[in-house]
């Protein structure tokens, strides 16, 4: 059997979605836990596809506090605003799938430091932004343990005002969370035109097309492969990412 050719010309995903592998942080938080930085994304959806170890998902949303056990196979989402930590109980690692590929790089994420910094966008920015040999696993992983140790900060007395008071207490987070994004706005508009919306319009045509019955766009079909990511990897936010890039 003849090998089907594999197109040089990258459409988006299925869906407009971002996709990268997350190998999920070994290192103990100062809350005695294993894992990565807690935090939110203010437009996006995130779903964690799980495909090795184990651990768990901890959450504060419109739901109060919850914990949900990540096995091989596991499937978890979360909508925009719900705060999200990983926790790591042994080679932890999740395909993770994001909404609006581009914007979670172009800044949607919002970490959960304690408020003197969230209220401070210089701060804030000074303690989320990683020093330029620290950005992949060439450096030596300490300015994102130490970013990683804030966000626990914060979250700790996030999780203890939800726990006291109810899923109402995240309501300042989210207005500093907000306030941080909002510089921002423009150039996501931008992202989302070109890229969920321009999917969504891109396949109105086609049932457009098939409505009166004229199927020329299904021969322009092709085939896609990415290789697997490179052994350097960003330290993210969770733990370090392999990116795949349509």
């Amino acid at each position: 059997m003849a090998e089907h050719p594999i197109s040089p010309v990258r459409p988006p995903f299925p869906g407009a979605v971002a996709v990268s592998h997350l190998r999920v942080y070994d290192t103990e938080a100062p809350d005695g836990l294993v894992g990565g930085s807690p935090h939110l994304h203010t437009a996006c959806s995130e779903a964690y596809a799980v495909v090795a170890g184990r651990g768990a998902v901890q959450t504060l949303s419109g739901d109060g506090f919850a914990e949900v056990p990540l096995e091989p196979g596991a499937f978890v989402w979360f909508t925009p605003g719900t705060v999200h930590r990983l926790v790591n109980h042994g080679g932890l690692e999740i395909l993770v799938i994001m909404g609006n590929a581009g914007l979670p790089e172009a800044g949607d994420m919002v970490l959960t430091f304690p408020d003197r910094v969230l209220a401070d966008p210089d701060a804030y920015a000074q303690a989320a932004t990683l020093p330029e040999g620290e950005i992949t696993t060439t450096g030596s992983g300490g300015a994102a343990r130490a970013r990683r140790d804030l966000a626990v900060e914060g979250f700790v007395e996030l999780r203890a005002a939800v726990e006291a008071e109810g899923p109402g207490a995240l309501e300042r987070f989210h207005h500093r969370a907000a306030a941080l994004v909002k510089p921002r706005l423009d150039v996501w508009r931008t992202v989302v035109a070109d890229g969920p919306e321009a999917e969504v319009e891109r396949t109105r045509s086609f049932l457009d097309a098939l409505a009166v019955g004229d199927p020329s766009h299904l021969g322009a079909s092709s085939v896609h492969r990415h290789d697997p990511p490179p052994d350097e990897r960003r330290m993210g936010c969770c733990g370090t990412l392999g990116v795949y890039l349509p």
